[in-house]
């Protein structure tokens, strides 16, 4: 499993988001690197964002996450087309998992375990 994952459930539709585009990345000289995409399964999860032999280092990192195309693929017009969730990692031994709670009208996250 990657140092980095992510679960996405419609809140709306009260089930997991399947389909979402993601994309991981990490600052670094001012600017972001791409480390990972994928998209998530038919439970809204997403495992496999790096390598599992990939090692992450202390520093801010962002899940950017396609919500456009999941709401065009279920016919619900979105307000927030991309939502973009930065947060920074203190400890890099420990597993980090970012969920994403979803509706077409808003969205909130958290660390999960």
């Amino acid at each position: 499993m990657s140092a980095i994952t992510t679960h996405v459930l419609d809140t709306a539709r009260g089930r997991p988001a399947a389909g979402v585009p993601v994309t991981l990345e990490v600052e670094a000289a001012g600017g972001w690197i791409l480390l990972g995409k994928g998209t998530t399964n038919a439970d809204g999860r997403l495992s496999d964002l790096m390598p599992d032999e990939t090692a992450i280092e202390a520093g801010v990192y962002r899940l950017i996450f396609d919500t456009s195309t999941y709401f065009a693929g279920n016919n619900v017009p979105a307000f927030y087309p991309l939502i973009t969730v930065v947060f920074k990692i203190e400890n890099p031994g420990q597993h980090y998992h970012v969920p994403l709670l979803l509706s077409p009208f808003g969205y909130s996250t958290y660390r999960g375990s």
